[in-house]
Parts: C-alpha cells; structure tokens; sequence
C-alpha cells in the first residue's frame, strides 16, 4: 500500500460500494415522482416520438428514465454531463427516473438525444398534462388570465460586423482541415487572404479611431471575406458534385462549411447597407452560427436591445405558467399576442377566461372587442393616454395586481435555477426547448411543494 493511500486505522472487512439507505419521503423529487401521472406523459412522449420517427425499427426507448432526465434538468439548473453522474450516483434522482431496481442508467448523450426528440413541442405538451393537474388540483384558476412577451437572450457575444466577419474566418479555417480530399487545399490555397483578413482585424481593433478609418478597414476586410466566401461555394460545389464518402466528423464539418457559407452570403450585404447609409438592415443576422435570431428592443434602462428569440408567456392565476415560442420576430408583438393568448387559451382548456389582462402595449379598441366576442367577461387591457378602462374600479385593481405578478414570474424563470435565459444551446430549436424546460421546472417545482404545503409537509432537497 502506498504511503498516500495509507491508513492508520485499516478497516477489518472492505467497505462497501453499494450502500443501502432510505430516500427520505419529503423529499422535492420524490413527491414530484409520486404526484406526476407518468403513464399520461409517457403517451404525450410517444406521440412526439411517432410524429418525428420514420418507423418503430431499433431498441424501445426508455422513455420513463429520459423523462425523469428531462425534469431533473428542468428543476435545477445542470449540464448534460452533470445530470448522468446525478442518475447515477443521487438515489433520489434514480428514483424520480424510476431506476431503483436496476445499474443501468441513461448517459448524457441520450438525454441530449431525448431533448432534441421532444423538442419545444414535446416539452410543452408536458408543461400543459403539469399545468392541468394544477387545475384539477384547484392550485390554478383558468377562469383568470393575464399574459405579456418576454426575450430569451442567446448565449452570443455582442454582434458587430468586424466580429462577425472574424468569427466566420475562424469557423470555417477550423471546420475545412476536417472535411475530406475535396477541401484538403482550400486552407492552403488561401493562406495569404486569412492572414490579410486577421491583420485587417487587428488593424480594426487597435489602430482604427475614427469613424472613417473604421468604415474603410471594415470594407477592405469584406472584400477578402467576400473572395473568399465566393472560392468556398466554388470548392463545395465541387465536392459536392465529386460525391466525395465522409464520415463522422467529416460530414458535421462539411454540413457546418455548407451553413457559413450561405449564412455569409445573405450578411455581406447587410454589412454594406450598414458602411453606405450608417442604419441596420432589416432582417439583420446577428449570429453566424444560429442565423434565426434576431434583436429585440426593449427599451430598459442599460439594456435597450436584448439578442435571441420572443416568447409569449400567459400566467393562470394561483401562479402556473405556459410559453409560447414566436416563430419569427413579428409573429408575438403584443397587439397580435394580446388575442392569441386567449384563443390559445380556449384551445386548451376548453372556454376563454372571465378576466384577462395585458399591458397597454396589447390595447386598441380592435382587440378589446376581438377579446369580448371570444368571450371574455372583463377585459383588463390597459388602455393608452386617456381612455377609459373597460372594468370597474374593483375588477381593474385585481387585474393590475395580477398583472403584476406576471412580471415577477418571468423574472423566475431567468434565474440561474431555471436558465430560461443565456441557455447552452447551440441551436434556434434547442433554445426553444431549453426554454419551455424552465418553464416546466417552474412550473412542477410550484405543484410539489404546494401540495406538500397541504399535507403539513415541509421538502428537503
């Protein structure tokens, strides 16, 4: 025995590496586990699985243990990695994956993998069987609503047309050394116009004080990104029409090579409209890597743009939250989310609530009478300058109070324990996904411990 590892006191009999203790029964995941209706998340889980698969070929899914995955994740923020050693080795973590009576245990891939499967969809079909327990519980009111858009800022540094540009000679010099024959040369052929490119760069950053010495360094450097963007089409249409075989690494790279390469083509433009007239273009790509997001202006103090994806977020009262993700940056602006939160409403839960508000940014006399004809009883939009509110005095309070807590609740669900914002994805789908995952954990994490607030119980964990 080595002098490191030495005992003083060795132990008589071998420890053993298989403890048996308890898991306590006020602990938060072990309620979650015994209060969530698996056998109805499991169909949900199955009907994504069937919508996106081609066929029910290979091994049956474990989809109870990656479902237990996806709310450990859900109720604490962890990498993916974090959350296998967790299942492993944390017995109430097993227990909420219902793997107590067995070793084997999902690793991060296969959570990964699940995540992606289910999707922004799947996850919110999920949200929906937590949220609706919490009504048939009577821990949420449908009859009262309140909603309001929010933005889901990406995991991006600040864009700027310099940065973009350097950003894209990195990628693709590190991308092209992985792809086959077919790009072997084209780092070697175009050594010298990277190396011009990253003096460019550095000439930017340290050198260029003025406005005009960095409008003329920046169009000097989209020329050479410009040739070289035009040379890397050129060469991957060659390789494509070689029919070159790649594998592995090689076919990410080469997919990856493909996507920088049209994504550069649509900025270069924009990155002159910018040199010429000094104003962003419309439609603005604000990230190589992830092209679908897009600025969001909000107007706060020290924070007037935030970078990423719209949500449309409708809070029942008793606290319950569902999301919607926007599809594009105009699709939840708030005239338009000011209806559709109710129709969405009446879509899943069978009738328009009685109360609903929204801030001023939803209110036009158009929508106070859309949301009258859906059905709505008091329509709690707050109206602009000085026209009146459609409720009484005693309706209106309630409602801005409510209104209040919306805000309170996305604030929540931003916060490191849930990660709506700044999440780990490298990915537009992903983020929605992430996304609607804090939301569930929000959401679950509310329904267990006010259900152990009933029974007198007080959660450890």
């Amino acid at each position: 025995m080595s002098p490191a590892s030495a005992n003083r006191q060795p132990d008589l009999l071998p420890r053993s590496k298989r403890p048996t203790i308890p898991i306590a029964e006020d602990h938060k995941l072990v309620q979650l586990t015994d209060t969530l209706d698996w056998t109805e998340m499991e169909d949900r889980a199955q009907q994504i699985r069937s919508s996106k698969l081609k066929n029910a070929a290979g091994r049956p899914p474990h989809l109870r243990a990656s479902l237990g995955a996806m709310l450990l994740m859900a109720t604490r923020r962890l990498t993916y990695r974090e959350a296998e050693d967790l299942i492993r080795y944390y017995a109430p973590a097993r227990y909420l994956c219902g793997l107590t009576e067995t070793e084997w245990t999902p690793d991060f891939t296969t959570i990964q993998d699940f995540t992606e499967l289910m999707g922004e969809k799947g996850i919110k079909l999920i949200n929906q069987h937590v949220v609706h327990m919490a009504v048939k519980h009577k821990l949420a009111d449908p009859t009262t609503l309140v909603a309001d858009t929010t933005a889901q800022e990406a995991s991006i540094p600040y864009p700027n047309e310099m940065g973009l540009m350097a950003g894209f000679l990195t990628s693709v010099a590190s991308a092209a050394r992985k792809v086959g024959r077919g790009l072997k040369g084209f780092v070697q052929q175009t050594v010298s116009q990277f190396k011009a490119a990253r003096q460019k760069a550095r000439e930017y950053r340290l050198f260029a004080k003025t406005k005009e010495s960095k409008d003329r360094v920046m169009k000097q450097m989209a020329a050479i990104v410009e040739k070289l963007n035009d040379y890397l089409g050129k060469v991957l249409g060659e390789a494509a029409a070689q029919r070159e075989t790649l594998h592995k690494y090689g076919i990410v790279a080469k997919t990856k090579l493909v996507q920088l390469q049209d994504t550069m083509s649509k900025l270069l433009p924009q990155i002159r409209y910018w040199i010429r007239t000094g104003y962003v273009a419309s439609g603005k790509i604000i990230n190589l890597h992830i092209p679908q997001l897009y600025s969001i202006v909000r107007g706060k103090v020290g924070k007037p743009v935030e970078f990423g994806l719209s949500w449309g977020i409708t809070r029942l009262a008793g606290g319950y939250l569902l999301a919607t993700l926007a599809q594009d940056r105009r699709e939840l602006v708030d005239t338009k989310f000011a209806v559709r939160a109710v129709k969405d409403h009446i879509a899943l839960f069978g009738q328009a609530p009685q109360a609903y508000a929204y801030d001023r940014g939803g209110y036009s006399a158009k929508n106070v009478s859309a949301l009258k004809k859906l059905g709505v009883k008091d329509v709690g939009l707050a109206p602009r300058g000085r026209t009146q509110w459609s409720v009484n005095a005693v309706v209106r309070e309630r409602l801005v109070a409510e209104r209040a807590l919306v805000e309170a609740a996305i604030g929540t669900i931003k916060s490191s324990r849930y990660g709506f914002n700044r999440p780990s994805a490298r990915c537009a789908s992903m983020m929605g996904a992430c996304g609607q995952r804090a939301v569930l954990g929000f959401n679950s994490t509310k329904l267990v411990r006010e259900l152990a607030g009933r029974k007198g119980m007080r959660l450890s964990g």
